[in-house]
C-alpha cells in the first residue's frame, strides 16, 4: 500500500518536523526529517496498518528529543497508546539530554526487545534500517571509505547490528518483502566494507 495522506499522517509529520527541527543526518547535511519520511514511505509498502506509517514518522522522537519538548505522554495523548507503543518498541534506551549508555549496550538492548516485539515493530525496524543502509551506500558513493568514520561504531560493529536485525526479521516474519529488502540492503553495505 502506498502512503496515503490522512489528517493523522499530517499531524505526525508536523510533530516530527518540529521535534527534529535543526537536526541533520550523520552522513550529509540533509535535514533529519527526510529520514522519518523515508521510513514511513518504505514501511507503507509492507503493511496496510495505518498506525505503522504514523509511528514511522515519529520513530526517533522519544530517543532524540528531550521529554520537555515532546514526551511519550504527549505522543499518547495526540496519537494514542498503540502508536506510542510502536515508537517505544523501536526506540533505544536513551533520552536526549541525558547520559547515553555505550553503543554496544544500546544495540544489544534493542535486539533483545526486537526479538519479543510485535510484527508491526519488526516492519518498522526493518524500514528504518533499510533507509539507514541505503543512506550509508549513498554516502559511500560520495565519501568512499571515509564514510565509515562518521558513525559511532566501525564497519564490523555496524554490520553485526544490521545483520542481527535482518536475522531477527527473517526468523520472526519469514520470507516477506521487508525481510528480503533488509537482507539485500545489509549485503549491499557489507560489500562496501574495507577489506
Amino acid at each position: 500500500m502506498a502512503l496515503t495522506w490522512t489528517p493523522t499522517i499530517d499531524r505526525a509529520l508536523a510533530v516530527a518536523a518540529r521535534c527534529h527541527a535543526g537536526q541533520t543526518r550523520k552522513d550529509d547535511p540533509t535535514p533529519y526529517i527526510s529520514h522519518p519520511v523515508a521510513v514511513a514511505l518504505i514501511v507503507s509498502d509492507f503493511t496496510e496498518d495505518a498506525d505503522v506509517p504514523v509511528a514511522a514518522l515519529l520513530h526517533d522522537v522519544l530517543e532524540d528529543v528531550p521529554p520537555s519538548v515532546y514526551s511519550a505522554d504527549d505522543m499518547a495523548a495526540e496519537f494514542g497508546e498503540r502508536v506510542t507503543g510502536l515508537v517505544r518498541g523501536v526506540s533505544e534506551e536513551k533520552t536526549a539530554g541525558e547520559e547515553t549508555p555505550p553503543w554496544r549496550v544500546r544495540k544489544e538492548g534493542y535486539l533483545a526487545r526486537l526479538a519479543e516485539d510485535s510484527p508491526e515493530c519488526l516492519l518498522l525496524s526493518a524500514a528504518d534500517k533499510i533507509h539507514n543502509l541505503r543512506s550509508m551506500a549513498a554516502a559511500h558513493e560520495r565519501l568512499g571509505d571515509d564514510m565509515w568514520g562518521i558513525f559511532n561504531a566501525g564497519p564490523e560493529e555496524k554490520l553485526w547490528f544490521y545483520g542481527a536485525i535482518a536475522g531477527t526479521v527473517e526468523e520472526r516474519l519469514g520470507d516477506c518483502a521487508a525481510s528480503r529488502e533488509l537482507r539485500r540492503a545489509v549485503e549491499d553495505v557489507a560489500a562496501l566494507a574495507p577489506r
